[in-house]
């Protein structure tokens, strides 16, 4: 077990005495990689074993989608307290810490006995994930040299494009493989061995490192941006299950309230010398706040789909879960074949990449709502294609989107920024599922035919997210040219 300490000169750009070298940063990186893997797979794995989780739990349409909307909804709240504990606890223990409560939640979600308790357990399991990325951020760039940190960096952006779409592929191989007679609780019982390996391997390899003075942690505005957010998410999943009362856009209203009153208290406690959740100086950067609002777009419309496609093709055209993991394949593959491409031409040409992926994402959606319109069932290589599109576009501008918005942001800021931006993508995908997930299944309900009916919900869906991708794309022509380096 290290016992190695460091203050954070690397955070103010200085060269690290006691970086990690050789086969012990190699097991670092594995370790902190194998960590980030899992709480992003866990953001996508449940889409595609949702009908056999509703199924088998009797889940109504709002709990299926509060059983990723919770998840990612949790991972954003950790993300933005988390960096702050870790930074002032240290950010070993608080990665092995929210690594164990990870690996307790994830049996606990296996062992769900009906979905209110799958969905508690699944914010726990979110809380702890949420908890644990800012560490990796953290533990990356204390542990390694200066020179070694842009290929580290680029390993866990490659992980988060696999993660994304490796999600859905390994849910359907796990749910139709029916492990021991488990079904779809190997999806989650599967996290509890990584993870041990993972807390055995860290405990012995991972460096301690922490900021050298204090700052009391934003509580207040944590809790306000949180409870902002929830008020905002809870109409849109519940409003249909409700009928739509006038409560429900009152809540609403009170939510988009919440968060006016977020940003004039963070405005206070920035005057008074504290330490915001969120600076709003930083959102008079032009660049910043497009790629704010960028990158909730372009997650929102992710955040979604998966969920949607994976019920249109498995209770809409009768594919297994396996099926459709292989009907998801060909996006994977797209993936990986450009965010390497993606990460190594970033320094020069980020900002284009970033259009040019998600205008591959905007014709990837347009080509699948041609397979699907008007009730037509299509094949496996109309489909294929389609996602094979979308996937290269996902690679090119996933693994660089942090790096070219905070390319924007100055060095001292770019800490707060990071964090700020990683909430609010994960916000983004909540919400992505929140309002189309929403309309997906209202569209399926005001059909008459019930099975031709989830191609024209499925359709419904496709063009709002066409547009969420076209609006990332203009608002990413403001941000900066080239990635931070």
């Amino acid at each position: 077990m290290s016992s190695n300490t460091t203050s954070d000169p690397v955070f103010r750009g200085e060269p690290r005495a006691d970086a990690l070298a050789g086969r012990a940063a190699g097991i670092a990186l594995l370790v902190v990689l194998f960590a980030s893997f899992m709480d992003l797979l866990d953001a996508t794995i449940v889409t595609v074993a949702a009908p056999a989780i509703a199924a088998e739990l009797h889940a109504s349409q709002a709990q299926v989608q509060w059983m990723l909307a919770g998840y990612v909804l949790a991972l954003g709240s950790g993300l933005i307290i988390g960096g702050r504990i870790g930074d002032d606890h240290g950010r070993r223990r608080m990665f092995l810490a929210s690594l164990a409560v990870f690996a307790v939640a994830s049996a606990a979600c296996a062992l769900a006995t009906g979905p209110s308790m799958l969905i508690g357990t699944r914010v726990l399991q979110g809380l702890a994930g949420g908890l644990m990325v800012p560490q990796v951020f953290g533990i990356i760039r204390s542990s390694f040299h200066p020179a070694e940190l842009a290929k580290a960096f680029g390993a866990y952006g490659a992980v988060q494009g696999l993660a994304a779409v490796a999600g859905p592929l390994m849910g359907g191989f796990l749910v139709d493989a029916d492990l021991f007679g488990l079904g779809w609780r190997t999806i989650f019982w599967v996290n509890v061995p990584i993870a041990a390996l993972a807390l055995v391997l860290g405990s012995r390899v991972l460096p301690e490192s922490r900021r050298r003075h204090r700052a009391a942690p934003d509580v207040a505005g944590a809790a306000l941006l949180t409870s902002s957010v929830v008020l905002v998410l809870l109409p849109l999943v519940q409003g249909h299950d409700w009928g739509w009362p006038w409560w429900g856009f009152a809540l609403l209203a009170a939510g988009v309230a919440a968060l006016c009153a977020f940003l004039a208290y963070e405005g206070r406690v920035t005057r008074r010398g504290g330490q915001p959740v969120l600076d709003p100086a930083l959102l008079r950067v032009r660049s910043f706040g497009a790629g704010l609002t960028a990158s909730l777009f372009f997650f929102g419309a992710i955040g979604a789909f998966f969920l949607t496609l994976s019920i249109y093709l498995q209770t809409g055209t009768g594919r297994t879960a396996w099926e459709t993991g292989l009907v998801i394949l060909p996006y994977a593959i797209g993936s990986i074949l450009t965010s390497g491409l993606g990460v190594a031409l970033a320094a020069r040409a980020g900002r284009a990449l970033l259009v040019t992926g998600s205008l591959a994402l905007a014709a990837s959606q347009a080509l699948l709502w041609f397979a699907v319109r008007d009730g037509q069932s299509p094949g496996y290589w109309t489909l294929a294609a389609a996602l094979f599109v979308g996937g290269l576009g996902l690679g090119l501008a996933a693994p660089i989107l942090v790096n070219v918005i905070l390319a924007g942001i100055p060095d001292q800021d770019a800490g707060a920024a990071g964090g700020v931006l990683s909430t609010v993508t994960q916000i983004g995908g909540a919400a992505g599922v929140a309002a189309l997930g929403t309309l997906f299944f209202t569209a399926l309900d005001d059909h008459a035919a019930p099975l031709q009916g989830f191609g024209d919900a499925f359709a419904a869906v496709l063009p709002v997210g066409i547009v969420l991708y076209l609006l990332a794309a203009a608002l990413m022509l403001l941000l900066p040219r080239t990635a931070a380096t």
